[in-house]
């Protein structure tokens, strides 16, 4: 076990099991984990028909109610590491991104050095397709304001597209993580670039939703704006680092302190 794809997904119908065949079609050893929210939409009873089919392959964590984005991928960033996948995925259910382009993000991670590859828009190679001027205009404006606050070097912060080696997951304390939107991937890229990894940016075209309905909305967009001021703030009081407690071992005995024991900074 390699390789896991995470889905998020919320009223997905239109697109789960077409997303689902595209990346198992690829024959590259994906995994994939669905994470459903609760759609009323039968999403989930979509996936589960699959399962037959693509047994040891394909698996889904149904949780009650739309509890966000975030919290979606850190209840399946957990998930993996306790199943012990090496490269972790995000990818969007509605082909948005193209799934062929996962293995050049494994690439990235295996054999190019990077702990965090990033299917990135606004890089040489990249572009936007079927998004009216104003969303372009947001979304670049969005990145370089991001840029200027954190002074983290990724030209594409707020990318959904993206491979992580386990080691990152491992490292970084989850349930520090505060943003469930917007925000939420400009975080995860910022405490994986404060922590020392190393980030690379893969060109990849996006491609607006075909089917289904956006979830973005003005709160997300609030989000990410103020999210932004507040992350630069809380970088100042914040270790994104898990702390591991070590075996203390005194003469003749080892004290009942657990190894290994992880607890927040």
């Amino acid at each position: 076990m390699e390789k896991l794809v995470i889905i998020p997904t919320f009223n997905e119908k239109e697109n789960i099991s077409s997303i689902l065949h595209a990346i198992f079609n690829l024959g590259e050893g994906f995994h994939i984990l669905v994470i459903d929210d609760g759609s009323p939409d039968g999403t989930a009873a979509i996936v589960k028909e699959l399962q037959s089919k693509f047994s040891g392959q394909l698996f889904i964590e149904e949780r009650t109610g739309k509890l966000g984005l975030g919290t979606a991928y850190i209840h399946g960033f957990k998930w993996a590491i306790e199943k012990d996948y090496q490269y972790i995925f995000e990818i969007d259910a509605d082909f948005s991104h193209n799934p062929k382009d996962l293995p050049r993000l494994y690439s990235a991670c295996k054999n190019e050095g990077a702990d965090l590859a990033i299917g990135s828009r606004y890089v040489k190679g990249g572009g936007v397709v079927n998004w009216p001027k104003n969303r372009i205009a947001l979304s670049k404006g969005a990145s370089l304001y991001t840029r200027m606050i954190t002074w983290m070097p990724v030209k594409d912060p707020t990318a959904g597209f993206v491979c992580y080696k386990k080691e990152v997951l491992e490292t970084i304390n989850l349930d520090e993580i505060r943003f469930v939107g917007y925000a939420f991937q400009i975080e995860m890229k910022f405490a994986t670039w404060k922590l020392g990894f190393k980030l690379k940016e893969v060109p990849i075209i996006f491609q607006d939703r075909a089917y289904g309905v956006s979830k973005m909305n003005k709160g997300i967009v609030k989000e990410g704006i103020l999210g932004v001021l507040k992350l630069r703030w809380h970088s100042l009081f914040t270790n994104y680092r898990k702390r591991v407690k070590k075996t203390k071992v005194v003469t003749g005995s080892v004290k009942a302190l657990h190894q290994n024991e992880v607890v927040a900074e």
